[in-house]
């Protein structure tokens, strides 16, 4: 598999016009399982093509039963700078109950350990909504969250996926269907309890310190060009989207056959359109008119007579920009789509 990422890289280099990176992710699945020696062959095959500007923000995405002493010391000298790590819950039933397979010490330690190694850019997953934790149990996954001073902060409402186990479970009546209110209550509980400690809610599902934005996750929202390595990794390069074939075999054969094997969707205007309002709603900049009517004026007249009269209810307008108020992010998603532009 690495190999056929090196060269699929290879292959794909000339796909962003920059060959400077602002950021570099390793996500998507389980990159802390990598040895250290794929991981410097990633990097070697990275800068063989690409170099990173002076502040280049490179994270990787680590399970805490992975994340031990060794493994903690080897990204502390890689060029790793930045821990995304899934933590999910400090509660032991509530990652049992999520299939996880770390504990809740192992999680504490995980943090622990990357303190220590020297990492001060860490952030962690945390998920609201579990059946299994309740609002007093869903405030000290918080607490134990600003006890450890950590920078940014990524939580996510409980979701169900058509064809996970979840949706199975839940079809077959043998755990209960997602509770909406209690998903509702916990996320208010999240944006009170993080203002107040002086995080911003800068995304709908992130909150950051000190303005320590994530700026892979910032670059998707402002909408700049990507390129993605691997099976089911997505690129973007402003006109069109594609996406690898999510299957490793076929994958893994399309790369050796020396063309890999993807999907693609051509972006019009009216996607140009409802991408810019839906991920400037979920930013607490919102979307600014002047974007719109780069798109053109015919989508400008339309956001602003769909947008007037939730103004003060769902809205706030700030000179030309648009966004979603405090007290309705959990509803981002609903108010976004009913400023789409729907084609006939």
């Amino acid at each position: 598999m690495v190999e056929a990422l090196l060269k699929e890289l290879s292959i794909r280099k000339d796909y962003l016009e920059s060959k400077e990176l602002n950021s570099v992710y390793f996500g998507g699945g389980t990159p802390s399982l990598l040895s250290e020696e794929d991981l410097d062959k990633l990097f070697e095959g990275i800068l063989t093509y690409f170099s990173l500007s002076d502040n280049c923000e490179i994270t990787l995405e680590a399970n805490p039963d992975d994340l031990d002493e060794k493994k903690v010391a080897y990204l502390a000298r890689s060029p790793v700078n930045r821990l995304s790590i899934g933590i999910q819950s400090f509660f032991d039933e509530d990652l049992k109950w999520m299939n996880r397979a770390h504990s809740a010490e192992e999680a504490k330690k995980s943090i622990e350990l990357c303190q220590q190694a020297g990492f001060d850019q860490i952030t962690i997953d945390l998920i609201y909504g579990v059946p299994t934790c309740d609002d007093k149990q869903w405030e000290k996954n918080i607490d134990y969250f600003l006890s450890q001073d950590l920078p940014h902060l990524s939580a996510y409402a409980l979701t169900v996926e058509p064809g996970t186990a979840l949706n199975n479970w839940i079809n077959k009546q043998k755990v209960p269907p997602l509770d909406e209110q209690r998903a509702l209550n916990q996320f208010s509980i999240l944006q009170d309890r993080l203002s107040s400690a002086g995080y911003e809610q800068y995304e709908i599902s992130n909150f950051a310190k000190d303005q320590q934005y994530a700026i892979h996750n910032s670059n998707y929202w402002s909408g700049k060009p990507y390129l993605g390595i691997g099976p089911s990794a997505h690129s973007y390069d402003c006109n069109s989207r594609q996406w690898n074939v999510s299957n490793n075999a076929k994958y893994l054969r399309s790369i050796a056959e020396g063309s890999p094997s993807y999907d693609q969707e051509k972006l019009s205007k009216v996607d140009n359109y409802n991408e810019a309002v839906m991920l400037g709603l979920r930013t607490q900049w919102g979307v600014s008119l002047e974007t719109i009517q780069g798109i053109g004026s015919a989508f400008a007249e339309y956001f602003q007579k769909s947008a007037e009269p939730q103004i003060g209810e769902k809205l706030e307008r700030k000179g030309d920009l648009y966004s979603i108020k405090t007290g309705q992010r959990f509803f981002t998603d609903g108010i976004a789509a009913s400023l789409f532009w729907v084609e006939d």
